[in-house]
């Protein structure tokens, strides 16, 4: 991966920490979501999402899933305001709440030719369309043998949301974790918590370490962001002066899984990760201890929405 792409990866993730800094100094709870998703909705949309459910989970469809929620995959625009795959397509289903700003039409809906994300796709015109669910069959052939999901995520990424050229290990892994999508038919929603997205930090990291021992730098680097930015998710939760040690150690372990990514031999990067990962368990242990008091408690979250100017 060449130096710009890694600095705009730990950009990107220092960017995303320092606006929830921002936001808790100025005293405003805020979930970055918010922007993007249908006020009527907040409360369900952050406090739930759609059951997990993949008929595979391998090593594959694990570093698939984690960059499918991974903002710095799709670059442009998209990075900056902090969307992913997954902010469209939760966990794979679609996205009832989904509202952004001129490009949304009814909640659930995107303007997939939008001229704000794409400069190859703008097509000039106000076109919203509903946010498919990609458990259910579409017109694009799921077939291990056929190529057609592969190159259409890849025109997804460069040319709907001009992001860079993701590479064949890239593409291959986001593939997968598609394919590996299963249809969960209660539809059933279950709670947003800490120990989910501190459950998503580890597959991230597990990840990135398995794609570094086999030398896919570029793969190691984008899921390490992925860690970077669920940790940032983490710490918007943690507003108010009583979880100022919580935000400061979600910020320190974000830091430092930064540095990691100009580790450039591999046994080094190992051992250093694994110290990492060492330090983080008492970082999980400070966070979790204070959840309740955190904007993953319904009640709190609650109390902050209705505290936010209209």
């Amino acid at each position: 991966m060449d130096r710009r792409s890694v600095r705009l990866l730990k950009y990107s993730a220092a960017i995303s920490l320092t606006c929830a800094a921002v936001a808790h100094a100025a005293d405003r709870p805020l979930v970055k979501a918010m922007a993007w998703l249908d006020p009527a909705q907040h409360l369900t949309a952050l406090t739930t999402e759609p059951r997990r459910d993949a008929a595979v989970q391998d090593r594959q469809m694990l570093a698939g899933e984690a960059l499918f929620h991974t903002p710095t995959l799709l670059g442009g625009q998209a990075a900056k305001a902090g969307l992913s795959c997954a902010s469209c397509h939760e966990n794979g289903r679609d996205n009832p709440a989904f509202l952004f700003p001129n490009v949304s039409g009814e909640p659930g809906t995107a303007d997939v030719t939008s001229s704000f994300f794409s400069s190859y796709r703008g097509n000039a015109k106000f076109d919203p369309v509903k946010i498919p669910d990609l458990t259910a069959p579409g017109k694009i052939s799921r077939a291990d043998e056929s190529e057609e999901l592969e190159k259409f995520i890849r025109d997804l990424i460069v040319e709907e949301f001009d992001g860079q050229e993701p590479t064949p290990s890239i593409l291959a892994a986001l593939a997968h974790y598609v394919r590996s999508l299963s249809a969960d038919a209660s539809n059933d929603r279950v709670a947003v918590t800490v120990e989910s997205q501190l459950a998503a930090v580890d597959q991230a990291v597990f990840s990135a370490k398995v794609a570094r021992q086999s030398n896919d730098l570029k793969l190691s680097h984008l899921l390490l962001a992925s860690a970077r930015n669920r940790l940032g998710l983490i710490h918007e939760r943690y507003a108010g002066k009583k979880l100022t040690r919580q935000r400061n150690a979600i910020m320190s372990a974000s830091r430092k899984l930064g540095a990691l990514q100009d580790v450039r031999e591999s046994g080094g990067f190992v051992e250093a990760l694994a110290q990492w990962e060492n330090d983080f368990a008492k970082t999980r242990k400070l966070v979790s201890e204070k959840q309740h008091l955190s904007l993953y408690n319904p009640k709190v979250l609650q109390t902050a929405l209705a505290q936010q100017p209209n």
